[in-house]
């Protein structure tokens, strides 16, 4: 299956460039970097300096995919274990 904004939440995050964009907490707006960790409540922005631990419940996310174009994500969509999230078989929320 390919990268496609539709297909995002089933694919792996880890290499994406990711930017917070909204969110419950307003410390976390504009925090920017490559995904290079992923949880089932979190991902691990790779920024400058060190590496943000970012909830996924209550922020929304924009990915920026290989061809240039920005998606937007509710973070609620991707809470869950990123092994069960990106599945491709069984029963799955994301089929």
């Amino acid at each position: 299956m390919p990268l496609t904004p539709e297909t995002l939440p089933r694919h792996e995050l880890v290499g994406l460039d990711a930017r917070v964009r909204a969110g419950a907490n307003p410390d976390l707006l504009g925090i920017e970097g490559c995904v290079v960790t992923e949880t089932t409540k979190t991902l691990g922005l790779q920024g400058a300096d060190r590496v943000r631990h970012v909830p996924k419940e209550g922020t929304t996310f924009e990915f920026t995919l290989s061809s240039g174009e920005v998606v937007t994500v509710e973070g609620r969509r991707l809470v869950a274990r990123p092994a069960r999230r990106t599945e491709k078989s069984g029963d799955s929320k994301w089929r």
